[in-house]
């Protein structure tokens, strides 16, 4: 057994405390676990009990996660086709300026991901002269703030001359070759392939790295080799299915990161390629999403790719939101909080009050836990007049601020295109980027976006 028995009590654990957030009966779990002898016989038989847990009577939300499921319980009223004609050249160009925008708002606040609150960053950013926050800060805030991230050696102003590596970006590429070599078509198997052809098991947290292993370790078994071919018999088929239920068990019992938003970064290549269709991108999120993540993981994927897809056709940003929206569970908690953080932000004097008012009621749910970073996002997007401001707005609120200002990043480059662009941003990178995957070479980060800025058409026909 390659997993310690104690690591294995951890992550149930975990995963215990989840599923009462899902509106599991966990009643009696906790206690049943810590008490198991030291086997993993006994963890396999407590893995059954958890698998024999039913929902609560009382619990008023509806949460699939298969694609079928999630489509029969989103708005019943949203288009699901493209919502309008699209010219393909200035989605392109929009595509274009959104990954760039994407990777300045991933540096801006690479420094600050150090599960910070908007007031404790804002408190520096007022010390070191920087506020508001207008441009990449200055490591002299590090002198004002509780803790930084290891990366500020790399990506405070005054130490920047490349896109340092980050998993935002690996993803977003990672999508991009997922479209570019399967087309809309893909499998989890292929992500597979990809997975473990790109992407060191250092690049990848969370419920990435707990797939990651699972998949190399098994990847030793000709079972699991046998997914990568298409040859094979009916009971090669039936070994295969059975070795793809264990394998997705994994994102239940093994993996209490399910619904954190490890999978809503990997959503913007679905919404670059397909401008205007947020059926089929949301839909391409989710089948991306549903490799790691469930229920919420899945539902801010498919709302960020949505969203995307909407703001390079749309002009109305409330309606541009509200569209978005309509392509995830109307019953599920995603949805119902993410809603009332709109109505909160549309009564907001400006994005501070904003902050506050969703802030005062998802607290709870800081660094990478979906529901108030969805918030803040809608907040940046609803009261940034360009690009920059928004990143600006969305890194100055805190929590996951390289991953949603990357997220941020990208909305707002498909809604004001290339005419929003300011070159001292993108000029401090010299043209280079370093993404720390495997056997992915492109260097140029101007090559790169033009190669993220064919997927509109290269989709298109």
């Amino acid at each position: 057994m390659l997993i310690k028995f104690e690591t294995l009590k951890e992550r149930l654990h975990g995963v215990i405390l989840n599923k009462g957030e899902q509106g599991y009966d966990v009643n009696g779990l906790k206690e049943k676990l810590d008490s198991l002898p030291e086997s993993f016989d006994s963890i396999m038989s407590f893995i059954d009990d958890i698998n024999s847990i039913k929902i609560r009577d009382d619990w008023e939300y509806v949460e699939p996660n298969s694609i079928d499921e999630i489509k029969s319980n989103s708005d019943p009223n949203r288009i699901q086709s493209k919502i309008c004609d699209v010219n393909l050249d200035d989605s392109s160009k929009r595509v274009e300026t959104a990954f760039l925008s994407s990777l300045s708002g991933c540096i801006l606040g690479k420094p600050l991901e150090a599960s910070l609150t908007g007031d404790e960053i804002k408190y520096a950013l007022v010390k070191s002269n920087q506020w508001p926050l207008s441009y990449y800060v200055s490591g002299s805030i590090k002198e004002f703030l509780p803790r930084v991230h290891p990366s500020h050696i790399e990506t405070t102003r005054e130490n920047i001359s490349y896109v340092a590596p980050d998993d935002d970006i690996n993803y977003t590429i990672m999508g991009m070759l997922i479209l570019e070599k399967y087309g809309t078509n893909f499998t989890h198997e292929n992500m597979e392939e990809l997975w473990i052809h790109h992407l060191p098991i250092n690049t990848t947290f969370g419920p990435e790295r707990t797939r990651l292993l699972n998949v190399g370790i098994n990847s030793l078994d000709p079972i699991s080799r046998s997914n990568f071919s298409s040859k094979g018999g009916v009971g090669k088929s039936k070994e295969k299915e059975n070795y793809r239920k264990k394998l997705d068990a994994i994102n239940d019992y093994l993996n209490p990161g399910d619904e954190l938003c490890g999978a809503a970064i990997r959503a913007d290549a679905y919404g670059y390629a397909l401008p205007g269709n947020p059926e089929l991108a949301s839909e391409l999120a989710a089948r991306d999403a549903s490799f790691t993540h469930n229920r919420t993981g899945i539902y801010g994927t498919m709302f960020i790719a949505a969203i995307i897809s909407c703001a390079q056709v749309m002009n109305d940003k409330e309606e541009i939101i509200r569209t978005a929206l309509k392509y995830v569970p109307q019953k599920s908690r995603f949805f119902v909080r993410s809603k009332i953080c709109l109505e909160e932000i549309l009564k907001a004097s400006d994005w501070e009050d904003g902050y506050k008012k969703i802030n005062n009621i998802l607290n709870e749910y800081g660094h990478c836990r979906i529901y108030q970073e969805i918030g803040m996002m809608i907040n940046s997007f609803l009261f940034a007049n360009n690009i920059y401001e928004g990143i600006c707005i969305q890194v100055s609120q805190g929590a996951d601020t390289d991953s949603f200002g990357a997220s941020v990043g990208s909305l707002m480059g498909c809604y004001y295109g290339p005419e929003g662009l300011d070159k001292k941003w993108l000029e401090i990178f010299n043209d280079d980027i370093h993404t720390g995957m495997a056997w992915f070479f492109e260097r140029s980060v101007s090559n790169l976006a033009k190669r993220m800025g064919r997927l509109p058409v290269n989709l298109s026909k």
